[in-house]
């Protein structure tokens, strides 16, 4: 292997080892796996979330055992892959080892941290975002057809994997139009390229034009509950803080992309981050949806930093120690956000220190004593212990005629996978892709039902023959504090005819079903 391929190998490596060592085990799986691994039961062209891509992913989780090591290998994979094309393209454009070991590390310690080990989507959407803008400085330098289609088929598995892709080939094509590479359009590499990513997604669109195109509701809910809270000066206060220790890495790279004259070949790449952070901006999109936008520019400030350095030799070699050390340094203050590294416990001790700063506000709008990611990965196992011991306690002649049905998502996700291996009906849901997965009322006569709700109705039990709470999640520091497990005996007609016509009207909210 060749010392330049090596360098970036080991820091890849590296990568992948902090990622798994760095998590402490007071923390499960987070609220969004439990859902993308439930896809893995249920493979299709489409779900109403995201595309396929995932649930590709999660079957194959769940047929190699469905362990917490493989649940996370995927996201760690796709963060050690984009390192790995982080130093490559360093190298690519210029860069010796010192700016291959500082872009390498300015992606190490930024947010891409907590990015990577969560079993979503947007691993691999930074992966294929960084592959993209690889392939456009290969193309620049040596303009052979098999980048443009390496490109091509990037681009479709990204749109395979979430449609916030959509958005970076928009920002790609006003780039390529603002440059002297919109000489490209005219080539045949370029639309086989095109081809070649519609080819890819062309299932997916086809099942969401079959579909009554759900994407437009699922944006249309994202925007109303959660988008709603983001201000373009939080996205922007946010994009800040998430590459804060690269900061002064990655604007002197998108200076050098956009002005600077050893650089400036490769604008295109520095336009695709204007242009996608502009759009990003007018939608209110949150502001990891950036994520993918930032590696290249840290190749491309490394590069830049080593040549000022150069300028002054001696100075250099004092500087290019310190100088490597800093974005490590940096980082140490906001590294109980980034990792999983303190206990519940210690974290709201430690969280006080970040109120204000963006790390503890969630989806609301407000802040709180955990950061949202680090409460969605508790209580889980807690509430699927009990639902199981509440399935337990029902008379065995009829507890297979049971309904288990949960207010979200996550609880239904949490109780399947932690009672994978337990004779247990799968769990239930009127959210997301779960009304896919519901099982035909008419077909069926349920003499028993759980309920996983943290606000039950008050008003249920008349339509039971018995009803009761048996159960609650008591993790306080759970964002599911307080849901509760209510067991539902012998419910009448109305309760049950009730069940099948909110999974209709569920149903039909999101187009043609």
């Amino acid at each position: 292997m060749k010392p330049s391929r090596l360098l970036a190998f080991l820091l890849a490596l590296l990568k992948a080892l902090t990622s798994y060592g760095l998590a402490s085990q007071a923390y499960e799986l987070h609220r969004d796996e439990y859902l993308y691994l439930n896809y893995g039961q249920h493979l299709a062209w489409g779900y109403l979330e995201v595309p396929p891509l995932t649930a590709l992913q999660s079957w194959i989780t769940l047929a190699l055992g469905g362990s917490w090591f493989w649940v996370k290998f995927w996201p760690i994979l796709w963060g050690s892959l984009t390192v790995y094309l982080v130093a490559r393209a360093a190298q690519r454009l210029g860069g010796g080892t010192w700016a291959v070991l500082l872009a390498g590390v300015c992606y190490l310690v930024s947010g891409f941290a907590r990015l990577n080990f969560l079993f979503q989507p947007n691993s691999f959407e930074v992966f294929a975002f960084t592959l993209a803008c690889y392939q456009l400085v290969r193309y620049q330098q040596r303009p052979l057809p098999r980048y443009l289609y390496v490109l091509g088929v990037g681009l479709g598995l990204a749109l395979l994997n979430k449609y916030s892709a959509l958005f970076f080939i928009a920002a790609l094509g006003a780039a390529l139009l603002a440059t002297p590479l919109r000489r490209v359009f005219v080539t045949r590499a370029l639309w086989l390229s095109a081809a070649l990513a519609l080819g890819l997604w062309l299932p997916n669109l086809l099942w969401q034009l079959g579909h009554g195109i759900p994407f437009r509701h699922h944006m249309q809910e994202l925007h109303d509950t959660q988008l709603v809270h983001v201000s373009p000066a939080d996205f922007w206060q946010d994009q800040l803080l998430t590459c804060l220790p690269a900061l002064w890495v990655w604007v002197p790279g998108l200076g050098a992309l956009l002005a600077g004259r050893a650089l400036r070949t490769y604008r295109v790449v520095g336009l695709v981050y204007c242009g996608g952070l502009l759009i990003l901006t007018l939608l209110h999109g949150k502001s990891y949806y950036a994520l993918g936008y930032y590696p290249i520019l840290f190749a491309a400030g490394a590069v830049w930093w080593e040549s000022q350095l150069s300028r002054w030799p001696r100075a250099g070699r004092r500087l290019r120690p310190a100088l490597l050390a800093l974005p490590v340094l940096i980082s140490l203050p906001v590294l109980p956000v980034l990792f999983t590294v303190n206990s519940p416990a210690r974290m709201v001790e430690v969280g006080r220190r970040y109120r204000g700063t963006g790390a503890l506000r969630w989806e609301d709008g407000q802040d709180h004593p955990l950061p949202q990611d680090f409460a969605d990965m508790l209580g889980w196992q807690e509430l699927a212990d009990k639902t199981w011991r509440a399935y337990q306690a029902l008379p065995a002649a009829t507890r297979a005629q049971t309904l288990i049905l949960a207010a979200n998502y996550g609880q239904a996700g949490a109780i399947n996978y932690y009672n994978r291996h337990r004779a247990l009906p799968p769990a239930h849901s009127f959210n997301g892709s779960y009304l896919f997965w519901f099982p035909d009322s008419a077909a069926r006569r349920w003499q028993h039902i759980l309920l996983i709700d943290d606000e039950p109705d008050p008003t249920l039990g008349a339509h039971f023959r018995k009803l009761h709470r048996v159960a609650e999640l008591q993790n306080p520091y759970a964002r599911e504090q307080g849901t509760a497990i209510t067991a539902g005996s012998g419910p009448d007609s109305a309760i049950l005819r009730q069940i099948s016509t909110e999974h209709r009207q569920a149903l039909a909210t999101w187009g043609r079903f």
